[in-house]
């Protein structure tokens, strides 16, 4: 019934149900799933886990690409199955658990994970479980939608469960780069020169005796939640491309840019949303996600190849892009994350990095991470990748927040994610600041003229004016420079009475 995914014949034996597979995993075990921003996770198995262990407690540590779909970070939060996760997540649950100090949570660079483990930095990966659209003739695994930490968690662990998603099309087979760096000290270069360099194996290629279950399973990936542009979106847009076409006029960047990268969620996917009716073409991606932007992108002609880590897309873009996916395939590749996010290659290739902020101070430093300071939000992702090694590092938000109650330009961030040394380009739908080549004093002021709301604007001249006036190198007044997170959390507003 399976031959078509299962095609090594002494697999066939190896199939068991989802509860059998999720009975394998042994408390205090560390887990490697698939899954990268809610596409091609495990889906059977973790939820048969999360069943089992309302019924016999058992706790594990999770790592993965990143966030994971179909509510199961929640499912396994509210099972009390995670005493520790690891790299992203974005589920409010788990979210909840990860501020409260019941999960501990690692936030990592997402090219990180797998380089820790593979030099015996943090603990070895026990079970890996594998979401896949067939296992080749040699026992090899072709993922879905996702490549991941996938490659290397299955390579690294001691045993393999993988799930045969029969929802994921096996027309995704031939998508995929499988490329592992050697091992230091002797590591070669990664030779990926252009977007479009295959550098590797179409397929996971591991021993098949460490397959220990395969689990059938026939449920989609989670629909992405982008919104469409709205009016702040589109005027960040705006702002970006007629940046980019002052840098065209410089001779600083052509036509083309350099390869973009943009950030998971509303914003960048309406930035890059945004490039269409640009004078750009022939464009290409070297990022982490391929969202509905991009494929719009692809159709309106301006986008000519696209390589990341994953596909996710909302449930209307899924339904046209795979029912014509023969049309987009040659133009796609699906790389392992350390290499999406390497920064070797990131700076060899130039790319553009547009990622989001929470917030940003008036020298340039940026918040990524946590609210108010202490609480977590969603992790940093891939953004430091980009940021430290891209050729412009750019990150956008909105102004305000919360109806105008909260500045996302603030004297000093309540938490640090990205230095100003890490930071080109600031955008908001104000306007943009650069900070290409500007002292501290020269950033405050070309960010506060440029970035912040008109209603706030006054104070953060305000206290600008006042820490000049006692001086340094990055003037600041110590005791007034956290003063409007303390608003907020007192009363509601950083402008309070």
């Amino acid at each position: 019934m399976y031959r078509d995914r299962i095609r090594l014949p002494s697999l066939h034996s190896k199939i068991i149900s989802a509860a059998e597979a999720a009975a394998l995993i042994q408390d205090g075990m560390t887990v490697g799933m698939s899954g990268f921003t809610r596409a091609g996770e495990a889906k059977a198995v973790p939820h048969a886990l999360a069943e089992r262990a309302l019924q016999t407690p058992l706790k594990i540590s999770l790592m993965t690409g990143a966030s994971l779909g179909n509510d199961l970070d929640k499912q396994l939060t509210e099972a009390g199955v995670l005493s520790r996760r690891m790299p992203f997540q974005v589920d409010s649950t788990l979210r909840k658990a990860i501020n409260d100090g019941t999960v501990m949570f690692i936030d990592q660079h997402l090219s990180d994970t797998v380089e820790l483990l593979r030099n015996r930095q943090i603990k070895a990966v026990d079970l890996a479980v594998i979401e896949c659209v067939a296992i080749t003739e040699e026992g090899h695994l072709v993922l879905s939608t996702s490549v991941g930490n996938s490659a290397s968690f299955a390579i690294l662990a001691q045993q393999v469960i993988v799930e045969i998603n029969l929802a994921q099309p096996l027309e995704l087979e031939g998508l995929h780069d499988i490329y592992i760096p050697s091992y230091r000290p002797t590591r070669l270069p990664i030779p990926v020169l252009k977007a479009d360099t295959r550098i590797g194996s179409q397929a996971v290629q591991i021993d098949p005796s460490k397959i220990v279950g395969i689990v059938i399973s026939n449920q989609p990936d989670s629909p992405s939640t982008v919104s469409p542009p709205d009016i702040e979106t589109q005027a960040i847009a705006d702002h970006l491309v007629e940046f980019f076409k002052s840098e065209v006029r410089e001779n600083r960047l052509t036509h083309r840019l350099m390869p973009l990268q943009a950030g998971i969620g509303n914003i960048a996917n309406a930035v890059m949303h945004g490039l269409i009716g640009s004078p750009f073409h022939d464009l290409t991606m070297y990022s982490e996600v391929l969202q509905d932007s991009t494929f719009d992108l692809f159709d309106a002609g301006l986008l000519s190849f696209a390589s990341a880590s994953s596909i996710t897309l909302s449930a209307a873009k899924h339904a046209q892009v795979f029912g014509d996916f023969a049309r987009y395939k040659p133009k796609l590749l699906l790389r392992p994350q350390e290499i999406s996010n390497h920064p070797e290659v990131i700076r060899r290739l130039g790319v553009i990095g547009i990622n989001t902020a929470l917030e940003f101070d008036i020298y340039g430093n940026v918040n990524s991470t946590h609210i108010g300071g202490t609480r977590m939000m969603n992790g940093i992702g891939g953004s430091g990748d980009f940021s430290r090694n891209a050729h412009l590092a750019i990150f956008v938000t909105k102004s305000i927040a919360k109806g105008g109650a909260i500045s996302s330009i603030v004297p000093m961030v309540s938490h640090v994610d990205h230095t100003e040394h890490d930071v080109d380009i600031l955008v908001t739908e104000q306007g943009l600041a650069d900070l290409r080549g500007l002292a501290p004093r020269e950033r405050a002021r070309v960010i506060i003229d440029r970035c912040v709301h008109p209603a706030y604007r006054d104070a953060l001249n305000g206290y600008f004016a006042a820490a000049c006036a006692k001086g340094g190198h990055t003037p600041h007044v110590l005791r007034d420079a956290l003063a409007w997170h303390i608003n907020l959390e007192e009363s509601g507003s950083m402008l309070a009475e």
